[in-house]
């Protein structure tokens, strides 16, 4: 039986970002316990890539501190650790007048948030950055970036190594139990056990959390992304990235256009409810999962209103229709054509939902015996990792006191 003071559950780019931190300024024993055989297996690793500098977030929000201060901090870390990282900036393009009205709007919250902008008006100052997108008018961010994910996250993970962290990978958490205090994690490789618990596990936190009597009035629904990519010879249409204009209700961002740092333009995600933490493929589904999700109170209070329904079966339609996804498409990047796209992967976001039909948008966790349990890492969890973690080090190590 293997005995630390700290293990953390989930070894995503939250969870390595706190074991990094944790390691750099305390000499605790801390693991990194990983129920796949490889790190950033699902959120972390299916994601765009990309370092969202923190333009569209409400000002003094913790989502605009962490993305805002992540992408200087990111940028930093990647070059200073030789990790795939390229300054792209990116276009928001309105279409319509309505969205032209809330590029003004866009541009005020990313001045309060410390972050560049521009204004483009009209479809010649839009070319200038992107020669085949379409729009009345766009925002120029120059800060945005595109960065390798899944390396960045083994790097990561090999700086909280150096540092003494444990990693055990393939070991899938299966129950916690805390006799007399200590918490014994039976997985599925044998049992260790820690003194304090951090649960970063993502897709299942919230089960985690439940199990210890945390965040009861907290669940996640699953929703899934799917990607197509631009063949080849289509690439250079895109020279950076080219997205929608958001609307400010909704968490998701809408099908947009991302140069990756392997020279791929990869195309989406949409946003469709999944039929199970894992189901990458829309053929797929995981009954006991998809049942849970169907008798959670919060998600039908979530979908009564009309709005949610509408967009909800749009993404359904883009799901199970190409010539939807790509009309999507097109009306960024009208040059494009059925037959430049081809399937890519897929992800699935742990949006949390409260009882009440709530979408969570900002990052949360709460303390539980002797344990913190991260419910929501939102969008751009990968943009807020470092600063994040830091701030859930410093909190961990608060309760410990």
């Amino acid at each position: 039986m293997s005995e630390y003071d700290i293990a953390i559950v989930g070894g995503g780019c939250v969870g390595c970002s706190v074991a990094y931190h944790l390691a750099q300024r305390t000499s605790l024993e801390i693991c990194v316990i990983e129920k796949e055989h490889h790190l950033a297996t699902h959120q972390s690793g299916r994601n765009s890539g990309v370092l969202h500098p923190g333009f569209n977030y409400p000002p003094n929000s913790l989502k605009a501190q962490f993305a805002t201060e992540g992408t200087q901090r990111m940028k930093k870390y990647c070059k200073r650790n030789d990790v795939p990282l390229d300054e792209l900036g990116v276009l928001v393009v309105a279409t319509n007048q309505q969205e032209r009205q809330r590029l003004s709007d866009i541009q005020e919250q990313a001045t309060e948030n410390g972050v560049e902008t521009r204004i483009l008006d009209g479809q010649a100052e839009i070319h200038e950055y992107e020669p085949h997108a379409a729009g009345q008018a766009a925002i120029y961010c120059p800060e945005a970036a595109s960065v390798d994910s899944q390396k960045y996250v083994y790097s990561l993970a090999g700086d909280a190594e150096n540092h003494g962290v444990d990693f055990y990978t393939g070991y899938k958490v299966e129950r916690i139990q805390t006799p007399n205090g200590t918490h014994h994690l039976v997985t599925s490789n044998g049992t260790i056990t820690a003194s304090y618990l951090v649960n970063t596990a993502g897709l299942y936190a919230d089960k985690l959390a439940h199990q210890m009597g945390v965040g009861e009035k907290y669940q996640i629904v699953p929703f899934r992304g799917e990607y197509y990519e631009l063949v080849p010879r289509k690439r250079k249409l895109v020279k950076s990235m080219i997205y929608p204009t958001p609307d400010p209700e909704l968490p998701f961002l809408g099908v947009h256009f991302t140069r990756r740092t392997d020279d791929k333009v990869i195309i989406g995600p949409n946003a469709v409810l999944a039929f199970g933490r894992e189901a990458y493929d829309n053929t797929q589904f995981d009954l006991s999962e998809m049942l849970s999700t169907l008798g959670y109170e919060g998600f039908w209070k979530l979908f009564t209103s009309s709005k949610m329904i509408r967009v909800g079966l749009t993404e359904l339609n883009k799901s199970y229709r190409k010539e939807a996804f790509i009309k999507a498409a097109k009306s960024l990047l009208p040059a494009v054509k059925s037959d430049d796209f081809r399937k890519s992967y897929a992800g699935i976001r742990a949006q949390i939902v409260r009882n009440d039909g709530t979408l969570v948008k900002d990052p949360l966790f709460e303390h539980g015996p002797r344990s913190t349990h991260v419910l929501n890492a939102v969008s751009p969890g990968l943009t807020s990792s470092l600063p994040f973690g830091d701030h859930l080090a410093d909190a961990v190590l608060d309760q410990m006191k």
